[in-house]
């Protein structure tokens, strides 16, 4: 079994850009024939509809360092206000004009201040916020998810997670991915990154003594 560090060099080394390519376009694709009524449906992102977190992508792939900076300083440094100003400034006057603006930056290697793994955990893990909730499934890269989990576990950057999984050991059923020690919690590594950022429906798939914890966690911000 490959162990998930040497799977996170590997991808350094052929580049995280063109993952975050395919993830931006496959989702461009799943959601060609979403309906005007369909882009309303809540996401797993509390308080957005899918179409909001689908221009907050957009919003995350035209920014860069200064440009968010500069949203910071006129935002008094309240950081939710900022993601809110830019996601709103990305919807546009329709879903259409919406999925337009998200295609536009699907080749963007535009980015905040952020290692750009951590572009392509909000691809998947905002990609899964959307699509779950619309019925749509993904079979993502294993070695694409493996790397975003080997992210998630020694990051609270942005999104908690490092200590969300504090004291529990994790363990992938699909794949090499496992780090941490205590309380089990196993099952497909898509559903561990998930759970590890916080969206409690995905413990539903794991297994363990952990589950029950890490879920309890999952309203952590």
């Amino acid at each position: 079994m490959t162990d998930p560090a040497v799977t996170v060099a590997r991808g350094r080394r052929t580049g995280v850009w063109p993952m975050i390519r395919a993830e931006r376009a496959a989702l461009a694709v799943d959601l060609a024939d979403v309906t005007d009524e369909q882009w309303k449906t809540p996401s797993l992102c509390t308080g957005l509809t899918v179409r909001e977190v689908l221009a907050h992508l957009t919003a995350g792939a035209s920014l860069n360092a200064v440009r968010w900076m500069a949203g910071v300083v006129r935002c008094r440094f309240d950081f939710d206000k900022q993601v809110a100003m830019r996601l709103y400034g990305q919807l546009g006057t329709t879903p259409a004009e919406t999925l337009e603006r998200f295609r536009r930056v699907v080749p963007s290697t535009t980015k905040p201040p952020l290692p750009a793994i951590a572009m392509l955990g909000e691809a998947i893990v905002h990609g899964e916020d959307i699509r779950r909730p619309l019925g749509i499934r993904r079979d993502y890269p294993g070695e694409v998810v493996t790397q975003v989990a080997a992210y998630y576990q020694s990051s609270d950057l942005v999104v908690l997670a490092k200590g969300r999984i504090d004291g529990l050991k994790l363990v992938a059923d699909d794949g090499p991915f496992t780090t941490g020690s205590g309380p089990l919690v196993s099952g497909p590594t898509l559903a561990l990154v998930m759970a590890m950022t916080g969206r409690a429906t995905y413990c539903d798939e794991l297994e363990g003594d952990g589950v029950e914890v890490l879920r309890s966690r999952c309203a952590t911000v």
